[in-house]
């Protein structure tokens, strides 16, 4: 096993390894979890709760077990982003799916993928689906998860698909780039805030996780947003141009 895969695991069985399953297929964790983390004067302002399930608190403990403050934060704003969308548009979705999925997309990012050469969104997507298999949810349902994970960076795609994947990617947007932002109250916007702050150098931070955990693998960012950050944070660092690759292919050379 190598040193990504030992990591990686290392802490999902911090939860996986002190569970045992329920009658409901669910995870019966005998571990201390994490306490729930919302106030409610949130809950009542949003009228949104953070599911209150041992699955949902088993995610919030490898979560907060691997990513650094910034990265835990902004996973409960997209949570929060997610589920005010979802509410507002009458959407119909699984609180729990959500939560799981908002917890780990970002989760490719942490320090146990320092040898990955996967996209990052990849790695968070097999990470979650794993936990999910642990916790006896369905193939059906980790999938679903999956391509939420997978997908989110793929702006055009994601709001094409069912509301798990289309909510986890417009809330990863509004969060990092403000997309949206006046489709959310300003009383919404404050209240989140408070619960979970988004500090003034969070851009810069955000940036820096995201170099810091692709620069090793700069092939997984052609083609997408993330090719960007590699630019601005290495002036070496140049993008893959398609028209190029057309036109100096083997059927062009005849080589």
């Amino acid at each position: 096993m190598n040193v990504r895969s030992t990591l990686t695991w290392t802490a999902l069985t911090l939860v996986v390894a002190g569970s045992s399953l329920a009658p409901n297929g669910h995870a019966e964790t005998v571990t201390p979890h994490v306490a729930q983390a919302v106030p409610n004067a949130v809950d009542e302002t949003l009228g949104i709760r953070v599911p209150e399930s041992k699955l949902a608190r088993d995610a919030a403990q490898v979560i907060r077990d691997t990513e650094t403050e910034l990265l835990f934060q902004h996973s409960m704003r997209v949570y929060y982003w997610a589920a005010l969308a979802g509410k507002r548009k009458g959407l119909s979705f699984d609180p729990e799916l959500l939560y799981v999925a908002a917890m780990f997309h970002d989760y490719g990012l942490t320090a146990g993928y320092g040898e990955s050469h996967l996209r990052y969104e990849v790695d968070g997507a097999n990470a979650a689906r794993e936990f999910l298999r642990s916790h006896g949810i369905s193939e059906a349902d980790g999938q679903r998860v999956w391509l939420a994970i997978a997908l989110h960076t793929a702006n055009g795609i994601s709001p094409h698909m069912e509301p798990t994947a289309a909510l986890l990617a417009e809330a990863a947007n509004m969060d990092l780039v403000g997309a949206g932002f006046d489709d959310f109250t300003a009383e919404q916007r404050r209240a989140v805030e408070a619960a979970y702050p988004r500090p003034p150098q969070f851009a810069e931070g955000f940036l820096q996780t995201l170099y810091d955990s692709l620069k090793h693998r700069p092939e997984t960012t052609q083609g997408t947003g993330l090719a960007d950050v590699m630019a601005y944070k290495d002036p070496g660092f140049r993008r893959r141009d398609f028209s190029n690759l057309m036109r100096k292919s083997r059927w062009t050379t005849g080589q």
